[in-house]
């Protein structure tokens, strides 16, 4: 087990489905726009590039038409394992941007996800931290731990409800 560093965000879930499922809805247009983002938030996938140099470009909007955007890159891909890339605020391009909330939110973090099967039920393990923060961005990635930790269990619970739906 990997050691913790201080302002890393850690989430562990366990899904009722079968690991390859499981990455699949992680890695697909088709299965990411039933599930991927905050609750009551449209998802759409701009542009979807799963290996090593690809992207994830994406849009939400919530029912009040506010809308935002959303850049991954890829890093590294061992399906069905681990996926490790960064994530960042972007604009309507796919250019990373700050976050639109806050100039201490850090402009990349790191992810590490792996995905472990056992018993026909797949663990996912999310790590994530700042990608060189300042001190301020440090600080404030940390204390926004418990806000995301909200936001991913919603999410997920989107997900767990989604594979219940199609792992029939």
């Amino acid at each position: 087990m990997t050691k913790e560093k201080v302002n890393e965000l850690v989430i562990t879930r366990e899904f009722n489905a079968p690991r390859q499922l499981v990455f699949d809805a992680f890695t697909q247009a088709k299965h990411l726009a039933h599930w991927w983002g905050p609750v009551g938030f449209t998802l759409k996938v701009l542009k979807l590039e799963v290996c090593a140099g690809g992207v994830f470009h994406y849009s939400m909007e919530a029912v009040n038409g506010h809308k935002m955007w959303g850049l991954f890159n890829y890093i590294e891909i061992e399906a069905p394992g681990k996926i490790v890339f960064t994530s960042s605020f972007a604009d309507e391009y796919g250019n990373s941007i700050p976050a639109p909330f806050s100039a201490d939110f850090p402009q990349k973090v790191m992810n590490v996800w792996t995905f472990e099967e056992q018993n026909g039920k797949t663990t996912l393990t999310l790590r994530g931290g700042p990608v060189n923060p300042t001190e301020a961005q440090s600080r404030f990635y940390e204390g926004m731990h418990p806000s995301m930790q909200q936001g991913f269990k919603g999410t997920f619970d989107q997900l767990e409800s989604y594979l219940e739906k199609i792992n029939k």
